[in-house]
């Protein structure tokens, strides 16, 4: 997939909040920056987003700055909820949820990491779907939406226009799997060879 017909470069949008879970951010954009960045002839370009385009101060206070505000974001491709504590929150903001909706009416697809699925159930995103979350979460999945088929065991769910993926770290294979979808998976490899991920369990 390069750029589209009309000349425009697909974009991939990483949300940015207060209480961002770290990881769930950096993480996919470690391997999206690498990916749009090395490779520009693929056509994506990968930027962060806030709800007001100033800096937001993550779960465990990094400062973490956006390129764009919500409102000016370009118009996305791909969407990237984060979890982490400040989703709680967001699970009773009706702003917030209606502006999710509104983002599912117009983004190909939607993805999250950790409770960023919670935020897609609360929005009604997940009824009748496949989807994950962090482990600790699970339950409460469930209970926001009880027609959602949790899948406990799974790094990340593919669920076709929705991707949804565990906890924390991984973000990262759903961010690479996301390379592989979107351009191929030879150039997911690269990526994952030129950030040296290659995870093996310490114990």
């Amino acid at each position: 997939m390069n750029e589209t017909r009309d000349g425009r470069r697909r974009q991939v949008g990483i949300l940015l909040f207060d209480g961002v879970e770290e990881l769930d951010a950096v993480g996919p954009w470690e391997v999206l920056s690498a990916w749009t960045q090395q490779h520009p002839e693929d056509g994506w370009d990968a930027f962060c987003l806030s709800p007001d385009g100033h800096p937001v101060r993550s779960a465990k206070t990094l400062v973490i700055g956006a390129h764009h505000s919500m409102e000016d974001a370009p118009a996305m491709d791909v969407l990237l909820h984060p979890g982490g504590p400040g989703t709680r929150p967001m699970l009773h903001d009706p702003v917030h949820l209606d502006w999710v909706r509104r983002q599912r009416a117009v983004v190909p697809l939607m993805t999250s990491v950790c409770t960023g699925s919670l935020v897609y159930a609360a929005a009604g995103l997940l009824v009748g779907r496949r989807a994950t979350t962090h482990w600790a979460s699970l339950n409460l999945l469930s209970e926001l939406d009880p027609t959602v088929i949790t899948d406990v065991s799974s790094r990340f769910v593919d669920d076709g226009d929705l991707i949804t993926s565990a906890g924390v770290s991984a973000g990262i294979d759903m961010a690479l799997h996301l390379v592989a979808r979107l351009a191929n998976v030879e150039r997911a490899r690269e990526v994952r060879r030129e950030i040296q991920y290659n995870p093996m369990p310490p114990i």
